[in-house]
């Protein structure tokens, strides 16, 4: 005999469903121990990338942080005209906004063509894989996030030809990005022995 199944049993398996495939969404971006406790999972990523890479933890966030507001998906915007959607700017998609031929020369680099840019673990171990590439061309300290973030968003070819120098809205948001690294490495000094507690119990 078929039993028709309760409604509540329907919604919880509905629920159940969807927040097992729902991203994690940070609900708050100015502190970077809000962030990891929502999802220790990002932390251990973001550790991994710092002992692969060697770029601080929160120089990586502080990027990700401007470039995507740690929204997975993040695009530009796109111009329309009339009611007609135009192309994009750029191909940059996802957490670090990486453009298609930068991402296509991570993946080769690094040897795994499984790596998605809307992928947190992915996202910052580009970012951390870029940044060391520009300390390698160009001697930039992978603990400056100022120069190093001229560097991200112009492109290496572009920070050495000096793209930027005559930018003043890019070196505010250059600068603005400094400060936020320099604040999120203020609080996670206060969280990372609890956080790391953490990740280490799971092994």
């Amino acid at each position: 005999m078929f039993l028709k199944p309760s409604p509540y049993l329907v919604v919880l398996a509905m629920f159940l469903l969807y927040s097992g495939c729902a991203t994690y969404q940070p609900a708050r971006t100015d502190n970077i121990c809000s962030i990891f406790r929502g999802d220790t999972d990002w932390y251990k990523s973001a550790r991994d990338a710092n002992k692969r890479w060697g770029t601080p933890v929160w120089v990586m966030m502080a990027i990700i942080d401007q470039e995507s507001r740690f929204v997975s998906d993040a695009q530009p915007d796109r111009d329309w005209f009339l009611f007609i959607p135009l192309p994009r700017r750029s191909s940059a998609y996802g957490y670090a906004q990486a453009q298609d031929p930068a991402w296509d020369k991570y993946m080769k680099e690094t040897g795994n063509s499984g790596h998605e840019r809307d992928d947190f673990a992915d996202a910052i171990n580009f970012i951390g894989w870029y940044t060391n590439t520009t300390q390698r061309i160009l001697g930039i300290s992978k603990w400056d996030a100022y120069n190093q973030y001229l560097a991200y968003h112009e492109g290496q070819g572009g920070y050495k030809s000096g793209s930027w120098k005559n930018k003043g809205r890019l070196k505010q948001v250059a600068n603005k990005v400094r400060n936020k690294s320099a604040v999120y490495s203020a609080q996670l000094k206060k969280c990372k022995p609890e956080l790391d507690d953490k990740v280490d119990s799971w092994f």
